[in-house]
């Protein structure tokens, strides 16, 4: 086998459990993400295996963010004797033990002894790199291999790793994306493209489509708001806690911010009126609400427009509407509150695809009333009841989900804003493949259904051939 190779252990066949292993020399290897599938991606049987590869000669885990797709076998890494570095961007590192946590609290202990030892390990192992810096993780005789985090632009952290590997026989650099994010994130600075590559291990989530404009979703999130205000319904937003619940905050308080502006405007309701300064922003998620802090401590590595807002003494992410739901008790008083009244709220509650966490309380209580929605802005994964709500939309007549082993009928209206992806579409990832200096000679295409790599696939070789280039691109 010619070194150096890669074997991927996720990541190939959906768009979840991303986790590759870059092989350096038979003895030596790095492992770039080590995520955990979930939906219909998730093999019947995985959750009970350590981690499902061998760990001997890894010497460095380099995390591209913090999504559990990206980390959530760490903790079975940890448990098969895994005691080398953690390598992310100084964001990630911040953010990476309270997503651990919350993981290991859900699928194995919340016994507090067991979880401050588990995270006193993970503390000890996380290297921080900064953005833009080379970082040698491995020099052993004529073998060398340094690393460069570089923004991703998807969420807060969010970094492709760039690898130089150098040796006798060869001088290779191979790119691993991560996760690309979208042109236009009101908080992120924006992914750059890398300057070359010879190998590049490519997302496709998107491959197969392109994104509507995202200057219109502003107004489109503004429309719905003025219609629940009008229907005296409540909007169920199931956000994932990290990256898309602030980026949804961000753009909320801005509509808030320039209703304010022009005098406060108000919506009637029958013979009644309801103001935009009296929606509450009900925030029920106590994860969301420990990555929202960091976030606003972390408002450095923020682009410079949104900097701005903090400057102009505004706070994006904790502005004087929002309402944090902490106790399991408020928790369930909120739900009876907002299904027995007619007060319109908007709710953003985890987790992001409807399969646990606080928003199927909601789901249960508001999906048979018309008067409500289910606002959409993130990935359904086939197999959970987020794509099985999201299916119902412009259904005829009233679909059904099952949530917690029972059938829910679903007559409320189901919205999907697809302006709020966090993933670059086929236009962005085709412009990060061709690089700003030497475009790669193979592209690996992972993390992305059969026909969205199928798509990206077609799509690169045709681009690279209008170029008179040669590529081969590959799908594992």
């Amino acid at each position: 086998m010619p070194f150096p190779c890669i074997s991927h252990h996720g990541g190939t066949e959906g768009v979840t459990g991303s986790c590759h292993q870059l092989h350096l020399n038979p003895m030596l290897s790095l492992l770039v993400d080590c995520g955990l599938a979930q939906g219909s991606d998730a093999r019947p049987g995985t959750d009970a295996e350590p981690v499902g590869f061998e760990i001997n000669g890894i010497c460095a885990l380099i995390v591209t963010h913090v999504h559990l797709d990206h980390v959530g076998r760490i903790p079975a890494l940890l448990a098969a004797g895994y005691r080398g570095p953690v390598i992310c961007s100084e964001p990630s590192a911040a953010l990476l033990p309270l997503v651990l946590e919350d993981a290991y609290r859900l699928t194995i202990s919340n016994d507090s002894a067991h979880i401050e030892h588990y995270l006193g390990i993970v503390r000890a192992l996380i290297v921080p790199l900064a953005y833009d810096r080379w970082h040698f993780v491995v020099q052993r005789g004529d073998l060398s291999c340094a690393i460069r985090l570089r923004c991703a632009g998807h969420l807060l952290g969010s970094s492709y790793v760039e690898c130089d590997v150098r040796s006798q026989q060869s001088d290779l650099r191979i790119v691993f994306s991560g996760d690309i994010g979208p042109h236009g994130n009101p908080l992120l600075n924006p992914v750059q493209p890398p300057e070359r590559a010879d190998v590049l291990v490519l997302e496709s989530t998107y491959g197969d489509r392109l994104h509507p404009p995202r200057d219109c979703r502003r107004e489109q999130l503004e429309h719905l708001i003025d219609r629940a205000l009008q229907d005296r319904g409540t909007i169920l937003i199931p956000a994932f806690s990290l990256g898309r619940t602030q980026e949804l905050l961000f753009e909320i308080e801005d509509i808030l911010h320039q209703k304010a502006l022009v005098g406060d405007p108000h919506v009637l309701m029958g013979a009644d009126a309801f103001r935009w300064s009296q929606l509450p922003i009900i925030l029920d998620s106590p994860l969301a609400q420990r990555i929202t802090a960091v976030y606003r401590q972390l408002h450095q590595h923020w682009n410079e427009q949104a900097r701005t807002k903090i400057v102009q003494g505004r706070d994006p992410l904790g502005f004087g509407q929002l309402v944090t739901v902490d106790s399991h008790s408020r928790h369930l008083q909120v739900v009876n509150y907002l299904r027995s009244t007619g007060r319109p709220a908007i709710v953003i509650a985890g987790n992001g695809m409807c399969s646990g966490g606080r928003i199927v309380r909601y789901l249960k209580a508001m999906l048979p009333e018309p008067r409500h929605e289910v606002m959409f802005v993130g990935y359904q994964v086939k197999g959970t009841p987020g794509a099985a709500i999201q299916a119902s939309q412009g259904a005829q007549g009233p679909g059904r989900v099952e949530l917690d082993g029972e059938f829910v009928e679903i007559r409320a209206k189901v919205m999907t804003m697809s302006g709020y992806s966090g993933h670059a579409d086929q236009a962005g990832l085709s412009h990060f493949a061709l690089c700003s200096l030497r475009p790669p000679s193979r592209i690996v295409l992972v993390h992305g259904t059969a026909g969205a790599k199928s798509a990206l696939r077609d799509r690169l070789i045709g681009i690279f051939e209008s170029m008179g280039r040669e590529v081969a691109v590959s799908i594992p």
